[in-house]
């Protein structure tokens, strides 16, 4: 039976003003982490005390989230800090949710979810965990979700950006560069001036502290997690903040903490060049079938002859003229999945011939993946009454404000970073490495978070995951001590759990049911159903009463 997919898919210890304050009391708080030398605070430890401790002490109004959603499934909104340094000042709103276990005997906690982003909504995601979690880990916790600061129905940011503005992955040329640096410039100033004061503190650190509050505000000690590709980086971030406060963590499709963020977006080129090279021995492999060469190098022969082709002339698929740029941009994701993106390109060399081609394979690739919002991004907004550009205005804070000291501010460092990448990486390595906003924004209101501990936790990792490389989740293990990892070989997509492998999900499903981590690193091989499953997640699906994200392949 086909089980439904998540359709969606990120060292510095706790300031001393925030260390004792997010306890729902004296008597339930797990102890505070010690606060960083050298960090600043606004207030002093008792002052801060005393402003979160009154945060802590909200009753959340819960209530049925939709009309025609489940009555199970409530929701809230509860008031955090906008500036966690100055508690006492602004106040922004944050949209939490909950399915409460059937079986409050048995009740071990919370699970708190995210589904990735940054930007993404995740207020429906309880529905989805209800859906997805084995009776054995649903007995034990009340499923929490949240639409994080700034998102969705949480005080939601606006930059006014248009939907030329919000098309971010842009190929090096030198001819437009300097429209592309006046792009970044305009997003820039446009979210400085829409965002205002609110700008520097919707960042991962900032967000972390609102799952703390949570916490705090439903009167647990602690809380158990599971987190999706930019939620990989939110958990181990709050791993980091409040060790003592984490339970069971799982972390599914993993973010390099030490690559937030720029270095990240250029995993996407680094990482697609090996995908690339197995497609190439993949299809060269069955050129009975595909005719796309018989050897590797003909096969990226073929291709590229296809870039060279539209290039000059774009080539024509269902009345859209494509170009090579808009074919290397959509076979960067494709290229994980060799038989899409051999099917694609035996339609796109029949347009490129004149030929009748098949417009929705080689669609796969012509749609690209560097167009504005992701298609979740409007559905969501939509569904929440929220600005059009949400989830852009809300990925670009987070992704400049998180560390803006991996941000040059020198225009030609971006030029020449782009022309060397493209070297280097020739399929995505300018689109991932050319100017962005950042370079532009505002610094940092704090240092980056380095993660270094020894909290336990679950990362599971596909081999061939276009979003976030087998080596990104291999850095994230490897800063997390206490963490153990699943790796699929042979998985494709982004995301995991659950695939219907029963390798992969039984490892997570008795990790959350028991406590009790592997004993050690282990493999899992994927299987065709298992492949099929992963690729979902870049595909639409629907739970009743939720706006569900689309995956999309500009985002984590």
């Amino acid at each position: 039976m086909r089980r439904r997919r998540l359709a969606p898919l990120v060292a510095v210890s706790l300031t001393a003003a925030l260390a004792p304050a997010l306890a729902a009391s004296p008597a339930t708080a797990a102890p505070a982490a010690a606060p960083s030398a050298g960090t600043p605070s606004a207030v002093s430890p008792p002052a801060a005390k005393s402003a979160l401790d009154r945060y802590a002490k909200q009753k959340p109004d819960w209530k049925r989230c939709e009309a025609d959603s489940p009555a199970a499934y409530q929701c809230a909104t509860v008031k955090v800090p906008l500036d966690y340094r100055k508690p006492g000042g602004k106040r922004i709103d944050l949209a939490i949710s909950r399915i409460r276990t059937a079986e409050p005997g048995k009740r071990r906690g919370i699970l708190l979810s995210n589904p990735g982003g940054p930007g993404g909504e995740g207020l429906w995601m309880p529905m989805m965990m209800k859906e997805e979690l084995p009776a054995s880990v649903l007995k034990s916790y009340d499923l929490v979700g949240f639409d994080p600061r700034g998102v969705g129905r949480s005080s939601p940011v606006s930059c006014n950006l248009t939907p030329e503005q919000e098309n971010w992955l842009r190929p090096y040329k030198a001819e437009t560069y300097a429209k592309d640096v006046a792009w970044a410039r305009t997003v820039a100033d446009k979210c400085r001036k829409k965002m205002g004061d609110r700008l520097p503190h919707i960042t991962t650190r900032n967000t972390a502290r609102d799952l703390d509050l949570v916490r705090a505000i439903l009167g647990e000690k602690k809380i158990s997690y599971f987190g999706y590709s930019y939620g990989t980086y939110l958990g181990a971030v709050y791993a980091q903040l409040f060790p003592a406060r984490a339970d069971r963590f799982v972390l599914d499709s993993a973010v390099d903490p030490q690559r937030a963020w720029r270095g990240m977006i250029q995993w996407w080129a680094e990482g697609a060049e090996p995908a690339f090279d197995r497609w190439t021995e993949w299809a060269a492999a069955r050129s009975k079938t595909y005719g796309l060469g018989d050897t590797p190098k003909k096969v990226d022969r073929t291709f590229w002859n296809l870039v060279a082709q539209a290039d000059e002339d774009p080539i024509e698929v269902d009345g859209q003229p494509t170009t090579g740029d808009e074919i290397r941009d959509g076979m960067r994701a494709l290229a994980f999945t060799p038989k899409y993106a051999s099917e694609a390109v035996v339609e796109l060399k029949k347009a490129a011939a004149g030929k009748p081609a098949s417009a929705k394979k080689p669609a796969r690739i012509t749609e690209g993946g560097g167009s504005g919002a992701p298609e979740w991004a409007g559905k969501a907004a939509l569904a929440a009454e929220t600005p059009a550009d949400n989830g852009t205005a809300s990925f670009w804070a987070v992704v400049c404000g998180d560390n803006s000291a991996a941000w040059s501010r020198d225009p030609e460092t971006y030029r020449r970073d782009a022309i060397e990448d493209k070297g280097r990486y020739p399929l995505y390595g300018d689109f991932a490495s050319s100017i962005k906003p950042c370079a532009f924004w505002g610094k940092s209101a704090e240092p980056v978070t380095v993660v270094k501990n020894k909290v336990g936790s679950l990362v599971v990792q596909n081999e061939w995951d276009s979003q976030t490389p087998l080596p990104s989740g291999q850095a994230l293990h490897a800063q997390l001590k206490g963490s153990k990892m699943v790796t699929v070989l042979g998985g494709e997509g982004h995301g995991v759990y659950p695939s219907g492998n029963a390798c992969t999900d039984g490892a997570v499903n008795r990790y959350l049911a028991t406590g009790k981590l592997p004993a050690k690193d282990a493999t899992c091989r994927a299987t065709a159903e298992s492949n099929a499953q992963a690729r979902q997640n870049q595909k639409p699906d629907v739970l009743p009463g939720s706006p569900v994200p689309e995956r999309a392949p500009n985002r984590f």
